[in-house]
C-alpha cells in the first residue's frame, strides 16, 4: 500500500496516477470531503478568487457601459448571496473530485490526520506499513507578528470566506499577487481599499505588466515602503498603524486582510530534512532525505502554485512506480487575475531583445478600446537564433497563452516558427503577430 497525506492538487493527482498503474493507495484528508479534498486551490485560493473576480469584472464592465451612456444603471451587488453561492459551487466541485478520486480506485480516508516521523507513517494514532509515502499537506497563511492581529475583522485568505458584509474601508497588508487580486475585487465591489506593501508592490513583475496592474488598480490606494506596527481596536479592528518614510501614521478601517504569504504545513512531519521556512527538502524526483518518503506541492515551499503542485505529484508518483522522472522549474507560467489576466513565463536577460505591442481588440477587449487598455503582448527572444525565452500576455486569455507558450519554449520554439502559424480570428492573442513581426525584424538584421 502507498499512503498519500493530503487531498489537494498534488496528493490527489499522485493518488490517481498510482492507482491507474495498479497500486493500492490510501489518501488521508483530515478536513473531510467538503472541507479538504481539492486543497487550498478549491477552498481558499484559485477557485473562490475566480468566483469573485468574475463578478468584479462584470461590475466594472457595467460601470464602463454606464460611463459611456450605454446602460441606465450599475447593478447593485448582494454580497452575502455572492459568498453563499460561491460556497455552494465549491461543495459541488468537491463532490465531483471525491467521486472522480474514488472511481479511480483510491481509498479515501476523511477526518483523520496523518503523521510522519522518519520512516514511520501514522494514520490517526495508528502506525501503518507503507511501500511508499507521499506528503502533500499543503500550506497555510503566514501570520505576521503584529500586535492585535487576532482582533475581529482581521482576515487571512483562509478565513475571509466567512465574511458576509462588504467592508467600507478595507486595508490589505501585503504587496504580492494575493494582495493585488483581492484589491481589484473589493475595489470593484465598491469598497475603499488601501494596500500597505512593505517593499515595492508587485516589485518582481515585468515593468509593462506592472504598469497595467497599477492602471487596473487605479481606485486602490497603494502605499509602498510601509512597516505595519500594530492593528488598533478593542474587540474589533478600528485601524492600522504603520511607519512610512520615517513617519508614524494610522489609517482607519473596519476590516484587514493579511495577504502576507504562505508557509508549508509541516508540523506533523519530523525526522527528515527541512529548510528554514519549515519546507520539506526534496530532490528533483520529489524524494525526501528519508528513503521511500516523497513530498510534493506547497509542503516543499515556493512557488506555491497549483499547476506546479500537480506536476510534482506526477513526478513523485512516477518515481515510486520506477519510472525515472525529474521536476523542471525553468518554464513555469504564472498569472495575476485583475481586469485582464496578466500572465508571464520565461526570462529576460542581456542576450534577449524585447518587443511589446498593445493587445488586439477582440472578445473581451472590444469595449476596452475607448479606454486604451486592450492589454499587452510582449516577447523576449534571442535576435541571433530567434529562440523565444520569455513572454508576457495581458488580456482575457493571457493565462492560457502563457501556458501553451511555456510548453513551446521548453521545446525551444523560435519566432521564425510562427511564419507558418494561422491564427483564429477574432482573438485577443497578440503574441503570434508579435512573433511574426520579430521574425522579419531579426532576419533583416541577422540574415541567414
Amino acid at each position: 500500500m502507498i499512503v498519500v497525506l493530503g487531498g489537494g492538487p498534488a496528493g490527489r493527482i499522485a493518488s490517481i496516477r498510482l492507482t491507474t498503474a495498479g497500486k493500492k493507495v490510501t489518501l488521508v484528508e483530515p478536513k473531510g470531503k467538503m472541507g479538504g479534498i481539492g486543497g487550498q486551490c478549491l477552498h481558499f485560493g484559485c477557485m473562490p478568487v475566480c468566483a469573485l473576480n468574475d463578478i468584479a469584472r462584470v461590475v466594472n464592465t457595467m460601470r464602463r457601459f454606464h460611463e459611456i451612456g450605454m446602460t441606465e444603471a450599475i447593478p447593485a451587488l448582494r454580497f452575502s448571496k455572492v459568498m453563499d453561492e460561491t460556497f455552494t459551487v465549491q461543495q459541488k466541485i468537491a463532490g465531483i473530485l471525491d467521486e472522480e478520486t474514488r472511481n479511480a480506485g483510491v481509498n479515501v480516508v476523511y477526518g483523520l490526520s496523518g503523521k510522519v516521523d522518519g520512516d514511520q507513517v501514522f494514520i490517526g494514532a495508528d502506525p501503518v506499513e507503507a511501500e511508499a509515502t507521499i506528503i502533500a499537506t499543503g500550506s497555510r497563511p503566514f501570520i505576521p507578528d503584529i500586535p492585535e492581529v487576532t482582533l475581529q475583522g482581521v482576515w487571512t485568505p483562509h478565513s475571509l470566506w466567512d465574511l458576509r458584509k462588504l467592508p467600507e474601508n478595507f486595508v490589505i497588508i501585503g504587496g504580492g499577487v494575493i494582495a493585488a487580486e483581492f484589491a481589484y475585487i473589493f475595489s470593484a465591489f465598491g469598497c475603499k481599499v488601501t494596500i500597505l506593501s512593505r517593499s515595492g508592490f508587485l516589485k518582481n513583475l515585468d515593468r509593462h505588466l506592472r504598469a497595467i496592474a497599477f492602471k487596473e488598480l487605479a481606485d486602490v490606494d497603494i502605499r509602498e515602503g510601509v512597516v505595519v506596527t500594530s492593528i488598533t481596536g478593542t474587540t474589533r479592528v478600528q485601524g492600522v498603524r504603520y511607519q512610512m518614510a520615517g513617519t508614524d501614521a494610522e489609517i482607519p478601517c473596519d476590516n484587514v486582510l493579511l495577504a502576507t504569504g504562505l508557509i508549508p504545513n509541516t508540523g506533523m512531519v519530523s525526522g527528515m530534512d527541512k529548510g528554514p521556512g519549515g519546507e520539506i527538502i526534496v530532490n528533483d524526483q520529489m524524494q525526501t532525505s528519508v528513503p521511500g518518503i516523497y513530498a510534493c506541492g506547497d509542503v516543499t515551499g515556493a512557488p506555491f502554485l497549483t499547476p506546479v503542485a500537480r506536476h510534482q505529484g506526477i513526478v513523485a508518483a512516477d518515481n515510486i512506480l520506477g519510472k525515472e522522472r525529474h521536476m523542471d522549474y525553468t518554464r513555469i507560467p504564472q498569472a495575476i487575475y485583475l481586469a485582464h489576466e496578466l500572465a508571464y513565463c520565461g526570462r529576460d536577460d542581456d542576450k534577449n531583445a524585447s518587443l511589446a505591442l498593445p493587445g488586439p481588440a477582440g472578445p473581451g477587449t472590444y469595449w476596452s478600446v475607448p479606454f486604451n487598455d486592450t492589454g499587452l503582448a510582449k516577447i523576449f527572444a534571442d535576435p541571433a537564433s530567434g529562440e523565444i525565452n520569455g513572454i508576457c500576455a495581458a488580456g482575457p486569455a493571457g493565462g492560457v497563452i502563457a501556458g501553451y507558450l511555456a510548453f513551446l519554449m521548453q521545446r525551444h520554439i523560435s519566432v521564425h516558427d510562427f511564419e507558418e502559424f494561422i491564427e483564429v480570428h477574432p482573438s485577443t492573442d497578440g503574441i503570434y503577430g508579435l512573433a511574426k513581426y520579430s521574425s522579419e525584424l531579426f532576419r533583416k538584421h541577422n540574415p541567414p
